[in-house]
């Protein structure tokens, strides 16, 4: 039996979770020498040491010792400490570091060298030390910024994962003070909600759970508004700041520099996550350049305040939302929050906006996959009004007198600030419309257009962009109320550049209601006033609108019109109107016969639709599709097609192809007459459960169907110049890994590519990827 020195206490408590990062700690300690683990303040690091330490007495039999450095402030006694904890005698005539390599030169210990943060240039000299003179030591040590050693080991510690082993935490701690607190069918919902709100940090979730000896979890969770005031009751027995919620961020922010403080604060009025350019903009003037915000943010990541993350395979920063809301109550209090959040809405305004001045172009699948990262900002920049509104009663006896000077100001800066909320929403139009945000824009709309009633150009522009959004959800309406106003507004203002628009959106109103013969002129107009406006791109949006109304009118025009359309987006490098015109070419080729082509048209169509979240377009699109499957006698297939249509449908309204009733009844009636009611019904359900985009396409586009699949060269056209260059980079046998170096892409950016990839070419090795690169290099140069 081995007998280890040590200190190493015992816990009090059970260790939930973390069993994947106790097991790479005790890896790690077996091959690197220094091992640092950081993260946040509350995130568990020193009860991980420990778990870790505790099962490593054979690795180590001349002793595991936990040196805690909390409650140590000059940097001269961490030596000091180190020796009294090893129990060295303090005779006063050797350095305390000498006594200490002299006494583990030849032993194998471990040190846990607990809570290095406030001391880590310290910390981090002794550590050089101590392994450069003794071989056989290890240091494991936690802090909230690495020690920036030669041959440093780092592991992030994360919050726990929510919700399995975060709900584990709360049962556990719960029960010590409510026996008969279990996580039931009943309050697990509400449970996850407390932990998400709390980030998963393991010390909060402690201070929730003895809140659970009086309050329900769903109660508990409600007052999470004023968490700080209410996780304050932590063991008497811990450190002070482990006591506290507050307590611990504070001990973090003490720890910080002034300017580091003050980016902390300001980062605080972003939401869900921001990239540098934003926290470039926003956060710099008044004490911090704007050169200095980098370094800054690399500080404030290496103390463990803020996390670098990735979205959308983007890069990007967050703060956990404990220390956000810290952040922001300094920022509040400080009194700088108003100009924060207007610069925060500034930045996102000129963001949609260069989106949407720029959108008839290439690159929307990026700017989308942007705005998508950034939804939680841009909800917090439409909410965000700079004064308050000064209220008029009612009723005139009750009416105060005239407003002085600085009300006056008040009011117009409130109607400025309604206004500059209405030309964001504005300008998101592509972000509600093309991305599955229907729902949200037009909420977003019917409560801006209530608070900035002004007759402004302004209102005019949101005006026909929420009846756009309407449209697409089929309160056709309320389009039509919006569209009449716009039209009025512009009579009134002499404002015309907003008619192509108001003409366009009600032809597509008329086309909703099936009456062809009155939306054509309409949209003709539109497409006109574009054209006379040298407007290229925006002539696309109507075009193929209009290939659509040909197509229902019999019009022998409408392939033509379909191929101008096509012309046009591949003149302008635009993808996702481009896809619409595909499908209304391949549709219009199969109605005159010839079905090959249509099919591969309109698969092209879908294979582009990958990129985006568009659920009206890709409806659309896979209703053409599943006519033609049907028609080519793939009638299981068309079925579960129908049914992915279906669920598709119910997300939204009015879709395009709607229209054109008369073939989706008619494929019912074929596909159900050839399978059988059973077997109908049966695959329809199955189709039904694919009921997203995303979803939908793969299921349209799933390898081994009889749909014409192949690597044509329609179907390979579809890959995006960057897929092309994985692609060729996948020919010359780099791994994914070796890809994303060479490309300066994230290794799930590359993979998500090699993915793309392989699914429009409907090959499924990297073999096979290789094999059409070479052979195709020259149709593709």
């Amino acid at each position: 039996m081995i007998t280890t020195a040590g200190n190493l206490p015992a816990p009090l408590t059970s260790f939930a979770g973390r069993r994947r990062e106790v097991a790479e700690i005790r890896r790690l300690l077996g091959e690197v020498r220094l091992l640092t683990l950081t993260g946040a303040g509350g995130v568990g690091k020193t009860r991980l040491a420990l778990e870790a330490a505790t099962g490593l007495s054979k690795s180590f039999p001349d002793g595991l010792w936990l040196i805690d450095l909390a409650p140590i402030q000059d940097p001269a006694m961490v030596a000091p400490t180190i020796a009294s904890t090893l129990r060295l005698p303090d005779l006063g005539t050797r350095p305390a570091l000498d006594q200490i390599t002299d006494h583990l030169t030849h032993n194998r210990a471990l040190i846990v060298l607990d809570n290095c943060e406030h001391l880590v240039d310290a910390s981090a000299e002794l550590a050089k030390k101590l392994l450069l003179a003794c071989p056989g030591l290890r240091v494991l040590a936690t802090s909230r910024q690495t020690l920036e050693v030669t041959g440093e080991h780092v592991l992030t510690v994360p919050p726990l994962p929510i919700p399995d082993e975060a709900i584990e935490l709360l049962q556990e701690r719960a029960i010590a003070v409510r026996p008969d607190f279990r996580i039931t069918d009943s309050n697990r919902a509400q449970a996850v909600r407390l932990c998400t709100e709390l980030d998963g940090l393991p010390l909060a979730i402690e201070l929730a759970a003895s809140r659970l000896r009086t309050l329900p979890v769903d109660q508990l969770t409600d007052r999470l508004r004023n968490r700080f005031a209410l996780l304050n009751g932590g063991c008497r027995t811990k450190p002070p700041r482990q006591r506290t919620l507050q307590g611990m961020i504070e001990w973090s922010y003490d720890l910080c520099t002034p300017a580091e403080r003050l980016l902390w604060n300001r980062l605080s009025v972003f939401v869900g996550g921001f990239g540098l350019d934003a926290a470039e903009e926003v956060c710099a003037g008044e004490g911090i350049a704007e050169h200095e915000v980098l370094d800054l943010l690399d500080r404030l990541v290496a103390q463990s305040v803020v996390l670098a993350t990735e979205a959308e395979g983007l890069p990007r920063y967050r703060l956990l939302e404990t220390i956000r809301e810290y952040g922001r109550a300094r920022l509040t209090e400080s009194g700088g929050e108003q100009r924060a959040r207007r610069r925060h809405q500034e930045f996102f305004l000129a963001l949609a906006e260069r989106t949407a001045a720029a959108w008839f172009g290439p690159g929307q699948e990026e700017t989308l996959a942007r705005l998508r990262a950034e939804h939680n900002n841009l909800l917090a920049a439409l909410d965000f009004c700079g004064s308050a509104v000064v209220e008029v009663p009612e009723h005139p006896q009750a009416r105060p007198a005239l407003p002085g000077p600085e009300e006056t100001e008040l009011v117009d800066q409130d109607q400025a600030d309604a206004q500059t909320t209405l030309r964001l929403a504005t300008a998101l139009r592509f972000h509600w419309c093309a991305d599955g945000f229907l729902g949200e824009g037009r909420r977003q709309f019917e409560r801006l257009l209530t608070a900035a009633p002004e007759p402004t150009p302004v209102r005019a522009r949101a005006l026909w962009a929420a009846a756009w959004v309407a449209l697409l959800q089929g309160a056709l309406a309320t389009a039509d109320r919006w569209l009449d106003e716009a039209e009025e507004l512009s009579e009134r203002l002499n404002d015309h550049s907003v008619l192509p628009y108001v003409h366009g959106f009600r032809g597509a109103s008329a086309a909703f209601r099936g009456r062809m013969e009155e939306a054509m002129p309409l949209y003709e107009e539109a497409l006109a006033a574009h054209r006379a406006a040298g407007e290229g791109g925006e002539m696309l949006f109507w075009q193929f609108q209009v290939a659509i109304t040909q197509a229902h009118l019999g019009d022998p025009r409408s392939a033509d019109t379909s191929r101008r359309a096509v012309e046009i987006a591949e003149a302008h490098g635009e993808r996702l109107y481009g896809s619409y015109a595909l499908w209304a070419l391949g549709y219009a080729l199969w109605a005159d016969g010839d079905m090959e082509e249509g099919l591969s048209l309109t698969r092209a169509a879908l294979e582009t639709l990958r990129g985006f979240n568009d659920y009206a377009g890709t409806a659309a699109a896979l209703e053409v599709f599943t006519w033609i499957t049907a028609s080519r006698g793939n009638h299981e297939r068309a079925a579960q097609l129908l049914g992915s249509v279906y669920a598709l449908s119910r997300e939204i309204g009015a879709c395009p192809v709607s229209t054109l009733g008369t073939h989706r009844a008619h494929c019912r009636e074929t596909v159900l007459s050839a399978l059988g009611e059973a077997g109908y019904d049966k695959a329809v359900a199955e189709g039904a459960r694919h009921d997203s985009p995303a979803q939908a396409i793969a299921l349209a586009l799933a390898p081994g169907t009889d749909t014409g699949q192949g690597t044509s060269a329609t179907a390979t056209s579809s890959l995006t110049c960057r897929e092309r260059e994985v692609a060729a980079l996948v020919a010359k046998g780099m791994t994914n890994r070796k890809i994303a170096t060479v490309l300066s892409l994230s290794p799930r950016t590359a993979d998500r590519h090699i993915e793309n990839i392989r699914a429009k070419l409907g090959v499924s090795s990297r073999a096979q990827i290789a094999a059409w690169w070479v052979g195709s290099r020259g149709s593709l140069s």
